[in-house]
């Protein structure tokens, strides 16, 4: 009796209008109706293929934005409308999140454990451990280098050196990818070893003065000048590694 109902019962339908024009597909009209089908609609898929028959949509129904989807009718809206719809969260671009940094220092931590087993046959070895912190301070160098303007902006805001000396915010992502390199080749300690005790003592003291003396609410510029990673604890340890692996290679423990 159940299937019998479940086959009779007139299945859920949906219409969405989003752009699909030759030079441009509207990404956003693509996850809406992956969405919808996710969720056992049949959609209706109406292309707006033009310009002027984008804008003409727009001002029929009184919106500013495509995709726009339709369900028993009723307009639910573009897609964010349409998660919220669904009772799925939406994200604010502009809320605070450490996962930038969770994620970097995850991976690197892969990749320190991949190559220890390429080139040890284990991957649970004291090599691995330290390029763990050299692979981590190149991806974190090549973050920040990917727009090193934005990343001085949002550096002047709380480092003490670049404070008193502003070419040190464009220097710094540039010193943190190179010793981090050196010290994953485990070459020129000479160079290195200076260049992260550095880089490192200044940071982890700027950001204790900014954090937890001074109590400033800031955004850290480890991942670059975009990001909304909140200034703390894992700001620190960006800095904490690059003191720890110098002063490991300083003792002459690296091999």
């Amino acid at each position: 009796m159940v299937e019998k109902n479940m086959a009779t019962a007139a299945p859920k339908k949906a219409t969405i209008y989003r752009m699909v024009m030759p030079t441009h597909t509207c990404p956003y009209g693509l996850k809406a109706k992956d969405l919808l089908h996710r969720r056992g609609y049949e959609v209706e898929d109406h292309w707006l293929t033009t310009r002027e028959e984008t804008d003409a949509f727009k001002a029929e129904h009184g919106v500013k934005t495509t995709p726009q989807t339709f369900i028993g009718g009723e307009r639910v809206g573009g897609y964010d409308d349409l998660r919220r719809f669904f009772g799925k969260t939406v994200a604010d671009p502009k809320a605070v999140t450490y996962r930038p940094v969770a994620v970097v220092f995850a991976m690197t931590a892969l990749m320190a454990l991949a190559a220890s087993y390429a080139v040890l046959g284990t991957p649970f070895t004291v090599r691995a451990g330290e390029w763990f912190i050299a692979f981590s301070m190149c991806v974190l160098a090549l973050l920040k280098l990917q727009n090193v303007e934005k990343f001085a902006t949002m550096f002047l805001n709380y480092d003490l050196l670049a404070k008193r000396w502003v070419p040190y915010s464009y220097i710094y992502p540039y010193a943190e990818g190179a010793a981090g390199v050196l010290m994953a080749a485990g070459v020129l300690t000479w160079l290195s070893v200076p260049i992260a005790l550095v880089i490192g003592t200044i940071g982890a003291v700027s950001v204790v003065k900014a954090v937890y003396v001074d109590k400033r609410e800031l955004k850290c510029a480890c991942v670059g000048g975009d990001s909304n990673v909140p200034l703390g604890f894992l700001s620190l340890t960006e800095n904490v590694m690059m003191v720890a692996m110098a002063i490991w290679m300083v003792l002459g423990v690296a091999h």
